[in-house]
């Protein structure tokens, strides 16, 4: 059993379910999204969110526009989709029945 590339599947998962909960609130350029993720303890750098950003573009659970930028090149700013919205609501729905198992599991009695 490979637990290092476990914990990367679960990292990965998770990722993808705190970004689309940012996104879902506001759409969001990498630099916010990486401070958000920051704030909650997340550590996250650009080449671990970029792969991730284009995965769920490309599942059509993200889109993005862009915008003129005054001290640079024109930013990209992520918005979720009605197939991302549906998507994100299967994730918090699977991660509540998640932490609701594991919690019964270690909960002393």
């Amino acid at each position: 059993m490979n637990t290092e590339n476990t914990k990367a599947q679960m990292r990965k998962g998770i990722l993808e379910f705190c970004i689309l909960s940012l996104i879902n609130h506001k759409e969001m350029y990498v630099s916010d999204l990486i401070d958000e993720l920051k704030k909650g303890k997340l550590d996250v750098v650009e080449g671990t969110l970029y792969p991730l950003l284009t995965r769920l573009k490309n599942g059509e659970f993200l889109s993005y526009r862009w915008e003129e930028s005054t001290g640079g090149p024109p930013r990209k700013y992520y918005q979720i989709t009605e197939k991302g919205k549906t998507f994100l609501n299967e994730l918090q729905n699977t991660w509540q029945e998640l932490t609701d198992s594991v919690n019964q599991i270690t909960q002393k009695h």
